[in-house]
């Protein structure tokens, strides 16, 4: 375990090479939040996968030219001049097939990712039988390798970032358009060939300057993950963009310090696992689409369906022993419940409990059930809101009447003070009078 000095000199950013470290990565990880945010949304996630495989041959090429050239090769900046342009020729490959082919997105991403991929592997063997040349180290930029940042490296990454981040927010309005109704933006006159060119040269320039970081194997986690953990928190674009952004940030620097911390672990791989992490906790606890608060939503609105079944079921059985008319509340026979609903002995005592417990039955004689006072008032509301919804799919939806139950009763349980106020003043408005039909459970 690190000890409590190490901690804080890494906190506070005290070491050069770790400052160097983690404010790249950080900015790297902001930027690929944001341009994965445009990725995600318009469903070509593995289109950063294929761009980062195809760098490599570029790798390959850039190192064999300026060994032909008298240099040592390991220059970075020629060497991510190649990956660049690589890159942006497995870019105008995947555009090439998609327009001028029957072929989808994901058939020209799964051709450039394998064949640039293949071409690259072979070609880093090639440059290892050079003569004068050392290829050691090329590899670094399949898995990345952070510790060997320098100054250079972090201004270049820094710049890359800023304007790829600046371009994004520019173009916020078209991107947005392009993402979500491309043939519309194209009908309206905008370049959309042009907006698709542009969204993928950000995506390129963030792959490039992200192989020092995380490597071209490890990029397209750390343009997608943000963006995915960001999308079960909201569901607007603009806020999306920032909680990515910030979630990307947030991977990069706590990634790059725990590896600082823990020299045995690679920061890429622990840069892509944090971010695993935060995407987990996303995906389990956010409110909106969390996997945890919707699971604990649909508990909710079981136990409101029952409710309102069983109060309905009551409520219906009074009628059915008093009349049509003026129904009070008296006991009723709890078997009569079960010819109302299909429920199993099992789920009519947990029914029955939870409703003693929320104050909708009071005690009563032997075999009987008697409702309370609030439950009473309730179960007459939601009778007359499902009757409500009767009358409306009768006249109007034209629904049968052997069937109206049925579907009033999909409907019945979502319906707020509003929607029954609306309900309510149209049915009056459209004079509406004939009486409902009966229920057609069977009567016990």
């Amino acid at each position: 375990m690190p000890e409590l000095a190490e901690i804080i000199e890494v906190v506070l950013l005290q070491n050069y090479n770790t400052r160097l470290v983690v404010l790249s990565t950080t900015l790297l990880g902001v930027a690929a939040g944001l341009i994965g945010s445009f990725l995600l949304l318009r469903k070509r996630s593995l289109m950063g996968d294929a761009l980062s495989h195809a760098t490599l041959p570029g790798v390959a090429i850039a190192f064999a030219i300026m060994v032909t050239l008298g240099g040592t090769g390991k220059s970075l900046p020629g060497l991510l001049l190649g990956a660049t342009i690589s890159g942006v020729a497995g870019l105008f490959t995947m555009l090439l097939i998609r327009n001028t082919t029957r072929l989808r997105d994901d058939v020209a991403m799964g051709f450039v990712l394998s064949v640039f991929f293949g071409i690259g592997v072979a070609s880093l063997q090639m440059v290892q039988s050079l003569p004068g040349a050392s290829a050691a180290g090329l590899e670094s930029f399949i898995y990345g390798k952070t510790a060997s940042m320098v100054q250079s490296d972090f201004l270049l990454i820094a710049v890359v970032a800023g304007i790829a981040s600046l371009v994004s927010i520019l173009f916020l309005k078209e991107f947005l358009l392009l993402c979500f109704d491309d043939a519309y933006a194209a009908a309206q006159g905008w370049p959309t060939f042009f907006l698709d060119v542009l969204l993928l040269g950000l995506v390129t320039a963030v792959t490039v300057i992200g192989l020092q970081a995380v490597g071209l194997i490890l990029i397209i986690a750390f343009l997608i993950t943000p963006a995915t953990a960001a999308r079960f928190w909201t569901q607007r674009l603009l806020p999306m963009m920032l909680l990515s952004a910030a979630i990307g940030g947030v991977s990069g620097w706590l990634g790059a310090s725990i590896s600082a911390l823990t020299p045995n672990l690679p920061a890429g791989a622990v840069i892509v696992l944090v971010a695993a992490s935060l995407f987990l906790l996303s995906m389990l606890f956010a409110p909106p689409r969390g996997v945890i608060p919707r699971l604990f939503r649909q508990y909710r609105l079981r136990r409101k369906v029952d409710r309102q079944h069983f109060l309905r079921a009551a409520y219906e059985i009074l009628e059915e022993e008093q009349g049509q008319g003026d129904v009070s509340n008296t006991p009723f026979p709890r078997p009569a419940l079960q010819s109302k609903r299909s429920w199993s002995v099992r789920e009519l005592r947990s029914i029955l409990k939870i409703a003693k417990r929320e104050d909708h039955l009071e005690p009563a004689g032997p075999g009987m059930l008697r409702l309370s006072e609030s439950g009473f008032g309730e179960a007459a509301r939601v009778t007359r809101n499902h009757r409500l919804w009767e009358t409306y799919l009768i006249y109007y939806a034209d629904i049968a009447p052997s069937h109206v139950d049925r579907d009033a009763d999909l409907v019945e349980h979502i319906l707020g003070p509003e929607l029954v106020h609306e309900l309510e003043e149209f049915l009056e408005k459209e004079s509406v009078t004939t009486p409902v039909p009966p229920s057609p459970h069977p009567v016990s």
